[in-house]
């Protein structure tokens, strides 16, 4: 698992963040996930990418709870067991992708 913390003091619009993702050649997809939303755990194949736009996810990574914000990152290699919660009342927007290789 890799977090990536946004440190600057502005942070890029949702068209800069999904241009960042592309840079990699990833193929970012708009999620969103209304208040009070949770997922249960699961795990993927691939690797997943996630890139916070707007609002607060709580994310549990194999029993490791980080709570992700706006500009903030996520990487989760395949096959590990992660779960997703908004925290707070507004709804939590971000880009996922998938890392195959």
């Amino acid at each position: 698992m890799l977090i990536t913390r946004w440190q600057a003091p502005l942070l890029p619009k949702a068209e800069q963040m999904n241009l960042i993702l592309e840079s990699e050649g990833l193929d970012p997809q708009h999620e969103v996930f209304k208040a009070l939303d949770k997922i249960p755990e699961h795990r993927h194949p691939f690797g997943e990418v996630r890139l916070v736009i707007s609002g607060e996810l709580m994310v549990q990574v194999s029993g490791t709870q980080i709570l992700l914000r706006a500009g903030d990152r996520l990487e989760i290699p395949a096959s590990t067991r992660h779960s997703y919660q908004t925290h707070g009342s507004e709804d939590c927007h971000s880009f996922c992708a998938y890392r195959i290789a």
